[in-house]
């Protein structure tokens, strides 16, 4: 399934974060589900083979139908596809499987940057728009430090930019070992400091890395 979105009735497809969503909430799928959502949806509307799914699914192991129903069944009670009568995936008894409903696709734009901080170990992920920095545990990054102002900075991403700014914070905020005045443009590896506490700014357009660098988390890190 190619990265981008897919879009039918009330969900979503997002093949770049492996979501599954309707109308804007996340549904849980395990992985092999969300693999098994993938095939039919890149082959739909075509009747996919269970010898098919499995050699997509399962290369290298042999896996019994049980298993593959077991997935679809799953799918089936995330996608709430209880109409026999309009089903969204199809059963063609002794075959396989069709996907039914009408796709929508839109691919990522070719200039999708992914920015995101690492602050004491743990990777967080900045979304378009503002991105508050703080001790108020409501902030896009929840940073629970004495030394951090409960609203203490915020970063604003742009189509092209990401700017930091302090919003008055007691302690103050710095880019490498410049007290921030005003809002700067951050770069891919800025070493910053909120309060006492040290952060790293990344940007990259291959998207977020595999290499684990703690969970993507908004818990707060030790005092």
């Amino acid at each position: 399934m190619s990265p981008g979105l897919t879009k039918f009735d009330a969900f979503e497809v997002d093949a770049g974060q492996r979501q599954l969503r309707r109308d804007g909430a996340e549904i849980h799928l395990t992985p092999k589900a969300f693999d098994l959502l993938g095939v039919l949806i890149e082959h739909a509307p075509r009747v996919v083979s269970k010898a098919e799914l499995h050699h997509a699914m399962w290369p290298k192991s042999f896996v019994s139908d049980a298993t593959l129903v077991g997935l679809v069944k799953e799918l089936r009670r995330a996608l709430d596809d209880h109409d026999r009568a309009a089903p969204v995936i199809r059963t063609v008894q002794r075959v396989g499987y069709a996907f039914c409903r009408s796709l929508v696709s839109s691919p990522v734009p070719s200039q999708l940057v992914w920015r995101w901080l690492v602050v004491d170990g743990r990777r967080v992920p900045l979304k378009d728009g503002e991105n508050t920095i703080g001790r108020d545990p409501l902030s896009t990054v929840w940073i629970d430090f004495a030394s951090v102002s409960r609203r203490h900075a915020r970063i604003v991403i742009g189509d092209s930019q990401a700017l930091l700014e302090d919003v008055g914070s007691k302690n103050g905020t710095t880019v490498g070992t410049e007290r921030l005045v005003g809002a700067r443009e951050l770069r891919d590896g800025d070493q910053l400091a909120f309060g006492t506490v040290d952060a790293v700014f990344f940007s990259s357009g291959a998207g977020l890395p595999t290499v684990t660098q703690g969970p993507w988390s908004t818990a707060a890190p030790k005092s």
